[in-house]
């Protein structure tokens, strides 16, 4: 079975930092979108960070130059490093990821992530 398993997520202090891993398992084939979205409550889902092959990254305005995302092909993994993290980050963040077959696009069960002094 196809699943991505996210962790890193927890409870930091407004300007911490947080680093989120998700590894993608039973996908065959190459990735060709890895990436993170969060919903926060009461909010609907939203792009935070994307990282397609070759090279091409796309990032929330809300964190940019503050998030990086990156990816590790042959594990089939991606990474979101979050530093300066505000309260307003406070969010389940979600893996997802497109195949390079593009039948169909998976989405992890989400890693909660909490900013509060």
């Amino acid at each position: 079975q196809v699943q991505l398993v996210e962790s890193g997520g927890g409870l930091v202090q407004p300007g911490g930092s947080l680093r989120l891993s998700c590894a993608a398992s039973g996908i065959i084939g190459t990735i060709y979108v890895m990436g993170w979205y969060r919903q926060a409550p009461g909010k609907q889902r939203e792009l935070v960070a994307t990282s397609s092959r070759g090279g091409n990254t796309n990032y929330a305005d809300s964190v940019k130059g503050r998030f990086t995302i990156s990816r590790d092909d042959a594990k089939k993994s991606v990474y979101l490093q979050m530093n300066s993290l505000k309260p307003e980050d406070t969010a389940v963040y979600i893996c997802y990821c497109r195949p390079s077959a593009f039948i169909l696009d998976y989405w992890g069960q989400g890693t909660q992530v909490s900013v509060s002094s």
